[in-house]
């Protein structure tokens, strides 16, 4: 899939959206619904979901569109392993954490996250990264997201799988199993391990 073509359907999109919540007539909002039904008919082209899924997927915008946001987070054991857990999507494994919940600051989104897939209570640290999807590998989609990672310390050490997950464990930098790479790369593991190992705190974005 072309991603500069996908990048170029969702700003066509968020651009509809933006015109049918703010347009003054109704020739505008004709054109602007125009719009919005050729962007949904593109994604449907280029990423073979059904013009039905992708209208539930993206509900009427009652407010100015923005990115979704995903927020996850980093824990080490005390021998350096790094904490993955299973996803049920898909069987593969990504660090916990989920979409930003509304009413939940990222702090409260992260420790509830842990607790809910791993049984971990955790303190957030650090905000290690601001990841732009579109600026990394990742498998394109239809939604724009920016990934908030958080280095975390564990305040429990007994694990519990979650009911959403289907497996939690800790993992050598060197033997990462295969990653859910919609949810995270190994590139951007290796570079929120090497910010914590040296001490560097400062955040990663973009």
């Amino acid at each position: 899939m072309n991603d500069d073509l996908l990048n170029k359907i969702r700003r066509l999109k968020s651009i509809a959206d933006t015109g049918l919540l703010y347009h003054t007539n109704e020739y505008d909002k004709a054109r602007y619904r125009e719009l919005h039904e050729i962007s949904l008919q593109l994604l449907s082209n280029i990423s073979g979901q059904g013009i039905k899924e992708l209208k539930e997927s993206f509900l009427p915008a009652r407010e100015y569109p923005t990115a979704k946001v995903d927020v996850r987070g980093l824990l080490l054991s005390p021998g350096k392993k790094i904490l993955l857990v299973k996803e049920s999507f898909d069987n593969n494994w990504s660090l916990p954490g989920g979409w930003a919940d509304i009413g939940h600051s990222p702090r409260e989104i992260i420790v509830k996250e842990f607790k809910e897939e791993t049984g971990l209570d955790v303190i957030p640290e650090v905000l290690l990264a601001v990841f732009d999807k579109r600026m990394h590998p990742h498998p394109p989609q239809p939604f724009y997201v920016y990934k908030m990672v958080f280095y975390c310390r564990a305040a429990s050490s007994e694990l519990v799988k979650g009911f959403d997950v289907l497996d939690v464990k800790y993992f050598d930098l060197n033997s990462l199993p295969q990653l859910s790479l919609d949810r995270i790369l190994k590139s951007q593991i290796e570079l929120l391990y090497k910010k914590v190992a040296e001490s560097e705190y400062k955040a990663y974005f973009d």
